[in-house]
């Protein structure tokens, strides 16, 4: 059986096709709201979502740590588990970024 492995974008190659498509794609500065990509990938997700809007985040770190950040305030506690991949890799951002302080407990869903 074959597998493709999307874990990570640092496991993964882009085609000649793609890169030919990346080469030739309009730009902007997304923080100005002048990507059109970004824009149109914003308007799609809100769309399929059934929102009036939405964020483009380019990691996983960023949309977690977004996540957090908009569900807490500084000094509070967030529970997680602690074998939770959030708790391993990020707690730092948790700590730092947001001001919030992981609390890992046992879970029976790992």
């Amino acid at each position: 059986m074959r597998y493709i492995d999307l874990r990570s974008d640092t496991v993964t190659k882009p085609t000649p096709k793609m890169r030919e498509a990346m080469a030739k794609a309009e730009v902007g500065d997304d923080c100005y709201g002048e990507d059109p990509t970004v824009n149109e990938l914003e308007r799609l997700a809100a769309e399929k979502m059934g929102k009036e809007a939405a964020v483009y985040v380019p990691s996983g770190t960023m949309g977690n740590t977004a996540a957090i950040m908009a569900h807490t305030q500084r000094g509070d506690f967030i529970i997680l588990d602690k074998e939770s991949h959030i708790y391993y890799y990020e707690w730092g951002n948790m700590a730092a970024l947001a001001g919030v302080m992981p609390i890992p407990l046992d879970s029976p869903d790992g």
